[in-house]
């Protein structure tokens, strides 16, 4: 088995939480043997690299797949509800969340992980969002600044 570090921008969040840019077909096997249950993709079917039956490729390797389009240019609150309430109906399992390169998925995290878990600021800010911060545009920058109540799983 190939190492998961070879993924793009691969962050292992936590125990049960890991994320990455977009994975090929073959490290989707990767995935697969490392424990991980299910995947869930936040990019849109039409970016860079998208496998386009990726849910085939992922079931077909005994994961569950599910696919939350979000536009880059203008992520919403219900795109970050929906992923929060699939986050919370996986929880117990083993969850790889993937985009492009890591940066929509690590925003979406920051907000599940610290949010919703309660996890120490520390602990929600992978490496990949602390890079792109200080390049974020200002869409980027006010959805990481909602609040907690904005935040609040539907």
């Amino acid at each position: 088995m190939a190492s998961l570090n070879a993924i793009t921008n691969y962050v292992r969040m936590t125990d049960d939480i890991g994320s990455s840019g977009q994975p090929t077909r073959e490290q989707f096997a990767d995935i697969a043997a490392a424990g991980y249950q299910v995947v869930i993709n936040l990019a849109l079917p039409s970016s860079d690299h998208a496998i386009a039956d990726e849910g085939s490729v992922v079931t077909g390797l005994g994961m569950r797949f599910v696919h939350i389009p979000v536009d880059f240019a203008a992520p919403t609150i219900a795109d970050l509800r929906q992923f929060i309430g699939v986050m919370e109906a996986f929880r117990g399992s083993r969850v790889w969340v993937h985009c492009v390169v890591n940066a929509r998925v690590s925003a979406f995290l920051y907000h599940y992980l610290s949010k919703v878990r309660g996890l120490p600021e520390t602990e929600c800010r992978s490496p990949v969002l602390e890079k792109w911060a200080p390049q974020m545009d200002d869409v980027w920058k006010a959805f990481l600044a909602l609040d907690a109540a904005a935040v609040e799983a539907a």
